[in-house]
C-alpha cells in the first residue's frame, strides 16, 4: 500500500462502507481534518474521536497499510501536495521560536539529506548517468521553485557536454522548446510539491514521443515518478510555506560530479579555455578568481 499512488481520501471513501463503527469515526475525522490528523500519534487520534489506539491501528490495516506510521506518512504526503502556502504557513508553529528557528531549519535540511542517502538507489543513479551519455540531446525541465534546480544542473552539464538544453518560460512556449524531441533524446524532469502542471504536461508530451525520461523528485508516489523511466528521489520536507531544496541540490551536485569524472580530460580542456576567456574579459575579481583546474 505504501506504493499506492491513489489519493488517500479517495481510498478512504472507497473502503468506507467496509469499516467498523469506530473506524468510520476515524475516517470521518481524517477526511475533515487531515491537516491536523497527519501530526497526531495513534493514541492522540483515537482520543480525539473517542476510540482506542488499537482501533486506529486496525483502521490503518483495513486500508491496506502495514501500520499507523505508514498511514501517517501518506497523510503527510497529502498535506505536502494539497495544502496552499497560506495553510502551510498557519501550521508552522514549530518555527515561531526565533531562537530555535535557525537550528530547526538546518536540522530539517540535514534530516532530508540523511533520508536521501538512505533511500537512493545506486543502480538507478548509475543508469541515469549512462542514459545521459547515450542520449543524442538532453533536455532539462523544472519550473517554478524547481527552475533553480534545473538551471543549476543545466549550467554545469553545459560545461561538460555539448548537447544540453534547459527548457524554461520565456519568449517561446515550453512545447515549442521541446518540438524536436525524439526517442533518441533524454528529458530530465525536476518537480517537487506542489508539482507544476506545466512540467507534468511537458513530460506527458515527450513520453508520447517515446523519449526516455529521468525524474528528479521527492518520492516514488510523485506524479513525476509515474511518468519517468528512471527516478532519483531526494526529500524536500519542510512543513512551512517554503520547501527545502537542499537535498535535491545535493543530489544534483552528486550527479554533476559523477558525470564530470567520466569526462575529466575533456572538461579540463574546456575549463582551460574558459579560464583564459574569464581572464581576458575580466569576468572575475582577479584576487578571488575560482580555479576549477585543481
Amino acid at each position: 500500500m505504501e506504493d499506492n499512488k491513489q489519493d488517500l481520501i479517495k481510498l478512504i471513501q472507497i473502503n468506507f462502507n467496509k469499516l467498523s463503527k469506530g473506524q468510520k469515526l476515524i475516517a470521518e475525522y481524517i477526511m475533515s481534518y487531515y491537516d491536523k490528523a497527519a501530526f497526531m500519534t495513534a493514541s492522540k487520534l483515537g482520543e480525539m474521536v473517542g476510540v482506542s489506539e488499537s482501533t486506529v491501528v486496525r483502521f490503518a490495516n483495513a486500508l491496506g497499510f502495514s501500520g499507523y506510521p505508514s498511514l501517517q506518512k501518506s497523510l503527510q504526503e497529502l498535506i505536502k501536495n494539497k495544502l496552499t502556502t497560506v495553510q502551510r504557513l498557519g501550521m508552522s508553529d514549530d518555527f515561531t521560536d526565533k531562537k530555535m528557528l535557525l537550528k530547526k531549519v538546518l536540522k530539517a535540511d540535514m534530516d532530508n539529506i540523511r533520508t536521501t542517502i538512505d533511500d537512493i538507489d545506486m543502480d538507478i543513479f548509475q543508469r541515469v548517468i549512462d542514459s545521459i551519455f547515450s542520449a543524442k540531446r538532453i533536455y532539462i525541465i523544472g519550473l517554478r521553485s524547481s527552475a533553480s534546480l534545473a538551471g543549476y544542473l543545466g549550467f554545469y552539464l553545459d560545461l561538460i557536454l555539448d548537447n544540453v538544453k534547459v527548457v524554461s518560460f520565456g519568449m517561446s512556449d515550453v512545447f515549442e522548446q521541446l518540438l524536436r524531441v525524439s526517442k533518441e533524446d533524454l528529458v530530465i524532469g525536476i518537480g517537487y510539491p506542489r508539482y507544476s502542471r506545466k512540467t507534468l504536461e511537458a513530460l506527458n508530451y515527450v513520453k508520447k514521443q517515446e523519449c526516455k525520461i529521468v525524474g528528479i523528485t521527492d518520492s516514488y508516489m510523485s506524479p513525476i515518478a509515474n511518468l519517468a523511466d528512471y527516478t532519483l528521489t531526494s526529500k524536500s520536507n519542510m512543513l512551512t510555506f517554503v520547501d527545502s531544496l537542499v537535498a535535491p541540490m545535493s543530489l544534483i551536485n552528486a550527479l554533476i560530479v559523477a558525470i564530470g569524472m567520466r569526462e575529466k580530460n575533456e572538461i579540463k580542456h574546456y575549463l582551460t579555455k574558459l579560464e583564459n576567456i574569464w581572464e581576458e574579459y575580466n569576468i572575475y575579481d582577479e584576487k578571488n578568481k575560482p580555479n576549477y583546474l585543481g
